[in-house]
């Protein structure tokens, strides 16, 4: 079903004082765009509802009975429908992301969630209708010209057909969605935006202290980690439940829709078959071996007898790792903008029309993303900018979801959007203009040096440490409903053992970092999320070797602008990769060897 994707007491650092001198404090979203006032919303609450009855009375029972182009004009109000409630949901979920403390932002999602769920139990017939159709009538229809807007929607809620339940088992499992999953989430965003971290006798927000992990200072970056471990620890047991909750449930879930492993779900959500992960999976791991060189050198370049887990992201060399938000802003348009003007001029707009919140806030949400909101406004960019070399390509990453996201709007709703894995290939493309922007505009070695080492360091943190951390939920998954609730300790166990495989002992992980599992927010949000960046990354050190060749540039735009609208074999294959191709992900982790190879004859030829 298309459901919305949805201390101690010390001296108070002032809201938004940590990041004044970025300049990004001054990077607030509009969300009138959504809705000017709440009463615009609630209206639209009660358009939906009226709405969903009519829909209902003058379908049910007739999905598999209608002609093409009347099947067509059904799917085209079931898709204004969704539209109407995916805008309000939009509006509550970001509204409240920017402060999730605050109680009246808290009530206005959880009360638009309720209300979504009764409407949409009100349409719930409709797909389940179309997935109960006899293949002789699904076929005729989906070959049909009045249904080619929606064949590929048409084509993914089939695939669903073994997995789907009664309508008042799914009715009841929407129903309980609300005070389950949801909720869980919500309680997790919640504590982890309430939480703070005391450092320098301040009390800093998650984001700002693991800033500090990028700085050069060694002794900085160690105090951060403490820092932040000190935090994580005063919410364990906490974490540890939502945990542990969230895995029972999925487990219920997956049982109760009959599928065969934990994953399943997300790769029919991903459009990529078990065995395709399986191998992407296996081929990251089988190149460990490349984390261990990679951070044996840096350790070398560093000057250090021993790596530690706060040193992972320390700069190397003589680049100036602080930017201005101003700055951030200027160097990435200028990168989309020699890649393509059509993807510069869509990125200026998110700027200019103030579709990023940039600052990081107490209480706002952690991390960053790109949400597509609904493609009648535009999507929203949330992020919390701090300064370092870093930042750039997380808003780099997040302009390459949103340009995608708006560029896909053409598709309509049903089909805008794409599965996590060539999702996140447009996100690392843009980090990837980004630092080859910056490659080709430097000429100082030593700054080239560092770039490097971070693009590294980005390209460890994307492919092996998700890998790491896919085999860390695998884990954590099958030992939940083999052997009930799991302990911190045991938690924290299956993260060390993982961890420990990728680094192969090129990281010393002290004890403090045994508990880093507890703040990730995607094994919550969405379980199985994370191999999708090793897939998008590895994809993209493909694409870019296409680089020169004409059209190229034109070519994944359009691929772009495709959105959800077909398959991922088809719509890659059209630049020329075969994602059935298991040496695909060699030749990326081949790219990558290249690059810690381009660093090593850089070191030898500065005397590093």
């Amino acid at each position: 079903m298309r459901f919305i994707r949805l201390p101690e007491l010390t001296e108070s650092l002032p809201a938004g004082a940590e990041d004044r001198k970025t300049g990004a404090h001054e990077a607030r979203w509009n969300l009138a765009d959504l809705y000017p006032d709440l009463d615009s919303l609630d209206k639209d609450l009660e358009r939906a509802m009226e709405e969903a009855v009519s829909f209902e009375d003058r379908f049910r029972g007739m999905v598999t009975e209608l002609g093409a182009q009347d099947l067509s004009q059904a799917i085209q109000q079931f898709e204004d429908l969704l539209i109407r409630l995916d805008r309000v949901m939009s509006y509550a979920y970001l509204d409240w992301c920017t402060d999730t403390e605050d109680p009246a932002r808290g009530a206005l999602l959880q009360r638009t969630r309720e209300a979504y769920t009764q409407i949409i139990k009100k349409v719930l017939f409709f797909e389940l209708e179309w997935v109960a159709a006899n293949d002789d009538t699904a076929q005729r229809l989906l070959a049909s010209p009045e249904l080619s807007g929606f064949r590929h929607y048409l084509e993914l809620e089939r695939q669903r057909r073994p997995y789907v339940l009664s309508e008042p088992e799914e009715k009841i499992l929407a129903e309980k969605t609300i005070t389950g999953r949801t909720a869980w989430s919500r309680f997790f965003d919640e504590a982890a935006g309430a939480t703070r971290f005391v450092l320098n006798k301040r009390q800093l927000t998650q984001q700002e202290t693991l800033a500090h992990l990028y700085k050069a200072d060694r002794e900085a970056r160690r105090r951060a980690a403490l820092a932040f471990t000190k935090g994580l620890k005063s919410r364990l047991r906490e974490m540890a439940f939502v945990f542990n909750v969230t895995l029972a449930d999925k487990a219920s879930n997956d049982r109760l829709r009959s599928y065969p492993n934990w994953l399943k779900s997300r790769n029919l959500d991903n459009e990529i078959s078990d065995e395709a992960v399986e191998v992407l999976v296996d081929s990251v791991a089988r190149r460990y071996d490349l984390v261990a060189r990679f951070y044996r050198l840096k350790r070398t370049l560093l000057g250090l007898d021993e790596l530690y887990d706060y040193d992972r992201y320390a700069p190397v060399g003589a680049a100036t790792t602080f930017r201005t938000w101003e700055q951030a802003r200027t160097i990435v348009l200028e990168a989309y903008n020699a890649f393509h003007p059509r993807m510069g001029a869509i990125a200026l707009e998110f700027f200019e029309k103030r579709w990023i919140d940039a600052p990081p806030e107490p209480g706002k949400s952690s991390g960053a993303f790109s949400h597509p909101a609904v493609t009648t406004v535009h999507p929203y960019i949330l992020m919390n900018y701090s300064g370092n070399i870093r930042d750039i390509q997380t808003l780099a990453h997040e302009l390459g979801h949103g340009v995608h996201q708006y560029l896909s709007q053409k598709q309509g709703y049903l089909q805008s959007r794409p599965p996590l894995t060539t999702s996140e290939t447009a996100s690392v493309f843009g980090e990837m203009l980004v630092f080859d922007h910056l490659m080709k505009t430097e000429h100082d070695p030593k700054v080239r040096l560092s770039i490097l080492v971070g693009s590294i360091d980005d390209t460890i943190a994307t492919v092996f440490r998700q890998v790491a951390m896919h085999r860390f939920e695998a884990k954590i998954h099958t030992a939940r409903r083999h052997d009930g609730e799991l302990s911190v300790d045991r938690l924290s166990q299956f993260w060390i053992e993982t961890q420990e495989e990728m680094f192969q002992g090129s990281v010393t992980l002290k004890d403090h970092y045994r508990i880093w599992w507890s703040y990730i927010p995607h094994f919550i949000h969405t379980p199985g999320y994370v191999y999708a960046y090793a897939f998008g990354k590895l994809l993209v050190l493909a694409l870019y070797r296409q680089q020169g060749r004409e059209n190229f540039a034109e070519e994944y735009l359009e691929l772009l602008g495709a959105g959800g609208s077909d398959w991922p074999q088809a719509m890659i294959g059209k630049l020329g990769v075969d994602l059935s191709d298991t040496e695909l992900w060699n030749q990326g982790l081949s790219f990558t060897e290249d690059l810690i190879r381009d660093v090593e004859e850089l070191a030898d030829e500065l005397g590093a």
